[in-house]
């Protein structure tokens, strides 16, 4: 489906913890074999492709996997970039460490790099510092966060005379 998507010249890499995935390698794509919360697997990979421009997240769909991997894929990204994090309703069920109103709702991470987007207005510390500095965007969707990386300028306010 991505190969369709993105084209013939896209590189596309998977990662996954099933060593049975590996016979998909090739096929439209590049499959490794490793953890989605494991910094130096990551990075090999990343050097591998020479770079990531858009990560999609659709691994454990577990609470503390999600937040592990965005920080340490999101520094990593192209600026401009895209992350896309999907399956979010996972962030409302108690066995993938999420629960309604949980503090450990992935959405409730959002919330803190919303916050911390809007530095301009608060005299708070940022909690998600790494990714809010070139956090430019965020769109929620029904079970799907994108965030887009870019360079982050401070608002202007103009005067129309």
């Amino acid at each position: 489906m991505w190969r369709k998507y993105f084209g013939k010249r896209a590189i596309i890499y998977g990662i996954d913890i099933d060593p049975m995935c590996k016979k998909y390698n090739g096929l439209s794509g590049q499959v490794r074999i490793g953890s989605k919360t494991d910094e130096k697997s990551l990075a090999s990979v990343i050097t591998e492709m020479g770079g990531i421009d858009i990560a999609l997240d659709d691994g454990s769909h577990r609470m503390e996997h999600i937040v592990a991997t965005l920080k340490i894929l999101f520094p990593k990204l192209n600026s401009p970039g895209i992350y896309l994090i999907k399956d979010l309703y996972t962030a409302y069920w108690r066995q993938y460490g999420g629960g309604f109103r949980s503090m450990k709702n992935f959405f409730n991470k959002i919330r803190d790099i919303i916050d911390d987007m809007h530095l301009w207005y608060h005299r708070e510390d940022l909690k998600e510092k790494l990714i809010s500095n070139s956090c430019q965007a965020i769109h929620i969707h029904d079970s799907i966060v994108v965030l887009e990386k870019n360079k982050v300028y401070p608002p202007v306010h103009s005067k129309v005379v």
